[in-house]
């Protein structure tokens, strides 16, 4: 495969100012029951070859399902084709970057795809059940997943790398109904679960079926829970709606495509300028966000993007000042930025790379523990899972939902309440953060289904944090 590539990207040189390929071989399974049953199967393999040229300032992309060399110089044709029927553009430099040579895989212990599926559905199975076993849920579900992607990379300016990354995880669900009223608890997450970089090990390592009467029982009682009330209050984010919180808010505003508007007419803009960086204040000086492509078992960890880009940590926010963008190496070129970010990504062989998070993390402070935390703050509400997103096209006013809150009393985690609301603005909503929880109870959740561009594209990511409290923070009823 390095040589058929290599071998495209030199033929393209000949018509082109520069040209790349990709070969992306996929393998992905899924598993999933629904109270009892086998609801929801799936094994699939594919592959194929994506082909990048730029000649002036013009982009053409083509691609090819397998790896025949009949059809993948084909592509290359349409690929110049479409480069050459762009309108005339002047063609700045794209920022330099060694060109990639090596191999790399992410950490596996145990390969997925190895462990017989009647072994991985009677561990499902018994989740399962597990839920159902105290009555009063209507739907019990449970899922696992894996998908192996290996990515074989070349271009015209001399880069030829390979690298395999193995996902594994999975999650349950408990929807308990009552007449009109239904109420669903997730574990560990909403959203597709918790898929890591990782073997077999990292779906094993979820123990779903311990958490299952856990999330059963909480589903059933939230149905007689009282309503979350309405009213500015302190509040407690952790886990997955502190993830989410990062990515709606900060991750997608600071990428640089969005940035400079080429995402106007669909995803959206930003807040920021990309004069911004060093005088937008968007959060208290508690508030400093890395995105880290290093990430150990993130979905947003590589060795190199889709442009063949070395991994990066990136100050995003120091201080609760803009202090970056994730960037490309074309975006970065246009703002004289002196290398690409490494955030150029695409969702398969057959989509062109675009501007995309990696792992987007919120750095730990210094309030402890969650129970610390908790303790320090006499009032207010802690929500952890999400059930619901609205976010304006410039990631400015949002609102989220999430499956429940517990109240916080006396500096002591309280009742259940259910359909908890927050709303705000980016600025103000950051800026009341008073407190982030120290190293210890830092994590990983992630997040498989982020989407953008046109054609759309979904990828894969992680945010890390830990738990952070928001003063004064308007809460209502979803």
């Amino acid at each position: 495969m390095r040589e058929l590539l290599l071998d495209l990207v030199d033929a393209a040189a000949r018509h082109a100012d520069y040209a790349d390929a990709r070969h992306v071989a996929t393998r992905r399974e899924r598993l999933a029951t629904r109270n009892g049953v086998l609801d929801d199967v799936l094994a699939e393999d594919s592959d194929g070859v994506g082909i990048r040229v730029r000649v002036g300032g013009a982009w053409g992309f083509a691609a090819v399902r397998g790896s025949g060399r009949a059809e993948c110089e084909a592509a290359l044709g349409r690929a110049l084709a479409v480069a050459r029927a762009q309108p005339a553009a002047a063609g700045g430099p794209l920022a330099p970057e060694t060109p990639a040579e090596g191999a790399w895989s992410s950490p596996c212990e145990r390969d997925p795809f190895d462990v017989p599926l009647d072994r991985k559905l009677a561990t499902l199975l018994e989740t399962d059940a597990a839920i159902r076993a105290g009555g009063g849920i209507a739907v019990a579900i449970a899922h696992f997943e894996g998908r192996r992607i290996v990515t074989t990379f070349a271009s015209s300016e001399g880069a030829a790398c390979v690298q395999s990354v193995t996902e594994c995880g999975g999650g349950i669900a408990a929807l308990a109904v009552d007449g009109e009223d239904s109420q669903i608890r997730s574990y560990p997450a909403s959203h597709g679960g918790q898929v890591d970089q990782a073997g077999y090990e990292g779906f094993m390592r979820l123990r779903l079926a311990d958490h299952a009467p856990r999330i059963a029982e909480e589903a059933a009682a939230l149905l007689k829970a009282p309503a979350c009330p309405a009213g500015r209050m302190t509040l407690i984010l952790a886990g997955e709606q502190l993830g989410l919180q990062i990515h709606e808010s900060i991750g997608h505003a600071v990428e640089l495509d969005r940035v400079l508007g080429r995402e106007i007419s669909y995803a959206g803009g930003s807040y920021a300028g990309p004069d911004a960086v060093g005088s937008l204040r968007i959060g208290s000086p508690l508030v400093n966000v890395t995105a880290d492509a290093s990430t150990p078992g993130a979905l947003g960890t590589f060795r190199w993007d889709d442009e063949g880009v070395e991994a990066q940590a990136l100050p995003i926010v120091r201080g609760g000042v803009l202090a970056g963008f994730l960037s490309s190496r074309e975006s970065a070129a246009e703002i004289g930025l002196g290398r690409s970010g490494g955030c150029a990504r695409a969702s398969g062989f057959d989509r062109q790379p675009l501007v995309r998070m990696t792992n987007v993390n919120l750095d730990p402070g210094d309030a402890g523990s969650l129970d610390d935390l908790i303790a320090a703050t006499g009032e207010g509400l802690l929500i952890e899972s999400n059930r619901s997103w609205s976010i304006d096209d410039r990631r400015l006013h949002f609102q989220f939902g999430g499956e429940a809150a517990w109240e916080i009393r006396g500096g002591e985690r309280g009742r259940l309440l259910r359909n908890p609301s927050y709303s705000g603005l980016t600025p103000q909503f950051w800026g009341s953060c008073d407190a982030v929880c120290s190293a210890p109870a830092w994590g990983v959740t992630s997040l498989i289904d982020c989407g953008k561009g046109e054609p759309g594209q979904f990828v894969r990511v992680s945010h890390g944090s830990a738990p952070a409290r928001f003063q004064d923070v308007e809460v209502g009823v979803a």
